[in-house]
């Protein structure tokens, strides 16, 4: 275990004062560690290297930061299999380097989320290490074990997310382990208390650290069915590649028996209970579930005794329409009114969505369009790295790749590396000044550089700018960020709705389509000017005329 060495904070000021319900419409901006910043010309981005660069992420106007993990891991998914939960990897640095990063961001503002990845861990783990050398040892049944069938196959039909089977045959206790993704990511076995207590044991340590909260990594996949009964083949109406690529057999069960078990419920619990010990820290969860989104999503965060918000791939994935926004509004609704979101329209995970979305080629007016929407919907707001500059997925020659993922299905799929390459901050420096060294983890992309920070900082009419502008907006009105949201009849590919909060109420309206459109402003609303920098549009005699991607944001 590693001492926990803890530094005094200075006085938080009186307007960062804590709000135990700060969490609610908050703005997190996502770093993705090894490609923010590289201090120490590793080529791989560092603790001190995000440290520096706070000041830039305070200065956009977000409430917080969630680090993707910085635990101690071999790497093989990045840091998303973790050797030591309370150790931080020396590709990032130290634990005083943390504590430097918490101290630094809190002066700033800035609540610190950290990514927890709990549903799994590396092999390199000692628990692991002690787990697998035989079947009576203390630590025996940490992970999820299960005996051949008589043909010395696999216990089941259950499929990892990565490729292949889900189950992986040790030969020192002669069974199969479950690896939900890699093989080098055994899965823990929730069933058992002692894992549940060690693990929430670990959280405690960060929470005692500063941190002001978690991201659950696959906060669904913690239990499965200890019958261990095999999934049975989804059905053609349900089929969704929203979890898994399409051309990922993943896709092609229903996954009743390996994740979004019922057990789950109680264990949230108790992550809330220890929570609400520590006054103002939150819980955002990462479901992924094809066929059951909402209803696991509605399960985890109605009332307050388990998360307090999490978020699924709705908007990470399928079609930038209004049909399908206002389909998966009106569903989130319905099924959790008392629960939670937290939207995102890129991650570490996913094709950034310019590129996923803008194929008609009006890339400015869709970035804007986007951000305005996403900043205007009911929940909170998940912004990832780079996003602010309006960056394009990478393209990358299959020999830089590294994502395990993309290795594995390309050509169809190529994986995460295109999402994750360097942030670029200087256009006419060394890689972007992301790094000093001759080569860095990922190259940085020559078309990402004419986007850098250095040319769109305080530089009337850049995506920079429109970005801080719109941040500044939303701060600016409450409705916006905890409101009530009220669907409206929209025409096409229009949407629109209705914020309110008290005294105010917003209308917010939409065009999605690369076409000029019109929308007329039902008779009981009179909208006039909120000074909103998305608005591209006016009423004229209770009409909106909008352009392509054209917005329009008004007070009532």
């Amino acid at each position: 275990m590693t001492a926990i060495s803890l530094m005094t904070e200075p006085k938080v000021p009186e307007e960062h004062a804590i709000d135990s319900d700060w969490w609610r419409g908050a703005v997190i901006y996502q770093i993705y560690p090894r490609s923010f910043q590289d201090q120490n010309g590793d080529g791989i981005g560092d603790l001190v290297g995000i440290t520096s660069r706070l000041d830039y992420v305070a200065d956009l106007g977000v409430d917080a930061i969630w680090l993707s993990p910085v635990f101690t891991s071999p790497m093989k998914d990045f840091g998303y299999d973790v050797s030591d939960y309370r150790g931080i990897d020396p590709s990032f640095g130290t634990l005083e380097d943390f504590d430097r990063l918490v101290q630094k961001a809190h002066s700033l503002g800035l609540k610190v989320i950290i990514d927890q990845v709990i549903s799994h861990s590396s092999d390199k783990h000692a628990w692991f290490a002690e787990s697998r050398q035989n079947r009576t040892n203390a630590r025996a049944d940490w992970y999820v074990w299960a005996d051949p069938r008589p043909d010395g196959t696999p216990p089941n039909n259950w499929l990892s997310i990565f490729g292949g089977s889900a189950w992986h045959w040790d030969s020192r206790r002669m069974q199969y382990y479950l690896h939900n993704f890699l093989v080098a990511q055994p899965d823990l076995n929730f069933h058992n208390p002692d894992v549940q207590d060690a693990l929430l044991g670990d959280m405690r340590f960060w929470l005692e650290r500063g941190v002001d909260g978690f991201r659950l990594d696959t906060v669904n996949f913690y239990f499965h069915s200890t019958g261990l009964e095999s999934n049975p083949v989804v059905k053609p109406e349900d089929f969704n590649a929203s979890t898994a690529p399409a051309v990922n057999p993943y896709n092609f069960q229903e996954h009743l028996y390996d994740k979004s078990r019922p057990e789950n419920l109680d264990f949230l619990k108790r992550i809330r209970a220890m929570m609400d010990e520590y006054p103002g820290k939150t819980t955002v969860g990462e479901i992924g579930d094809s066929q059951h989104q909402l209803e696991v999503m509605a399960q985890y965060t109605s009332g307050d005794e388990r998360l307090h918000m999490a978020y699924t791939f709705d908007f990470l994935g399928g079609e930038f329409s209004a049909p399908h926004f206002r389909k998966s509004i009106a569903a989130a609704e319905a099924a959790a009114p008392n629960g939670w979101i937290c939207l995102a329209f890129s991650n570490h995970d996913v094709v950034r969505h310019v590129s996923r979305w803008a194929v008609h080629g009006q890339e400015d007016a869709f970035t804007r369009l986007a951000v305005t929407l996403l900043l205007a919907m009911r929940g909170s707001v998940c912004l990832y790295q780079g996003e602010e500059l309006g960056l394009k997925e990478a393209e990358l020659a299959f020999e830089d790749l590294v994502d395990p993922y993309g290795i594995e299905f390309w050509p169809q799929f190529k994986g995460r590396d295109g999402c994750r390459t360097p942030m670029v901050w200087q256009a006419h420096a060394a890689n972007g000044a992301f790094s000093t060294a001759n080569r860095t983890w990922l190259p940085v992309p020559a078309e990402h550089l004419v986007h850098a920070v250095d040319t769109q900082d305080k530089v009337d009419g850049s995506v920079l700018e429109f970005y801080r502008a719109m941040l500044q907006f939303r701060r600016a009105h409450p409705t916006l960020v905890k409101g009530s949201i009220r669907l409206l009849d929209a025409p096409g590919n229009v949407l629109a709705f209705v914020r309110e909060a008290g005294a105010e109420r917003l209308l917010c309206v939409f065009n999605m389509g690369e076409t000029a459109t019109e929308f007329v402003v039902p008779a009981d609303l009179g909208p006039h000017d909120s000074g909103c920098p998305g608005v591209t549009a006016a009423p004229i005699d209770g009409e909106l005329d909008l352009e392509p991607f054209g917005s329009y944001i008004g007070a009532l």
